[in-house]
């Protein structure tokens, strides 16, 4: 097997090396979604940041299944999906935070988490890793982070106990998805470290 033909195999067995194709027409556009989505948020306009997060989210799904139903599994697509969720999140906190609405440290705290992913990323890449598999901590703590980032955007519509107690239930929930999104990323470090021990092992006979 050549080199080419390991580093495709270590990618994804089905990804391709194709770049126009609908799922990554939708993974673009929801890129491009969120600037304004943050715009919205910070400007306290949640009706409409609301229905572009309901939009950017059932396409988040919709690409997914239109990539496998239709063979459009794509390297590039494999990295614009994470992408897209890394920066919706990213930038809807740092919008909640400009906003008033949530503390800074939230962003901090999330903010390292994802540089740290995206160096690590950049470092599988260099031996021909693409990116690792999704954990389910991974998932449930990227969950738990949007249910509260739009429990929290709703919760800006009112002054009510209701919204009130909707905002700390949101809140809340936000801690903790954080915790899960760092216990991931140590999933995720592991498994990394993992790959390069055995790559470098086979390497240099370590």
């Amino acid at each position: 097997m050549t080199n080419q033909q390991n580093m495709n195999t270590r990618y994804s067995p089905e990804a391709r090396d194709i770049y126009f194709t609908v799922p990554n027409l939708i993974s673009a556009f929801r890129i491009i979604s969120i600037p304004f989505i943050t715009v919205l948020i910070s400007r306290h306009e949640m009706l409409a940041s609301l229905i572009l997060i309901a939009v950017s989210s059932a396409s988040d799904g919709l690409d997914g299944i239109i990539a496998r139903k239709f063979n459009q599994v794509s390297k590039i697509g494999q990295i614009l999906d994470p992408i897209a969720d890394r920066l919706l999140i990213f930038c809807s906190i740092l919008a909640l935070g400009i906003a008033g609405i949530i503390p800074w440290w939230m962003l901090i705290v999330v903010g390292l988490r994802d540089l740290w992913m995206a160096i690590q990323v950049l470092w599988l890449a260099q031996y021909g890793y693409g990116p690792l598999p999704v954990h389910f901590v991974g998932k449930t703590g990227t969950a738990l982070l949007m249910m509260s980032i739009v429990g929290l955007i709703f919760a800006d519509l009112g002054r009510t106990t209701f919204f009130h107690t909707l905002y700390l239930a949101a809140l809340a929930a936000g801690i903790w998805g954080i915790a899960m999104y760092w216990l991931a990323g140590y999933i995720y470090t592991r498994q990394g470290v993992g790959l390069l021990r055995k790559e470098l092992g086979e390497r240099y006979g370590a």
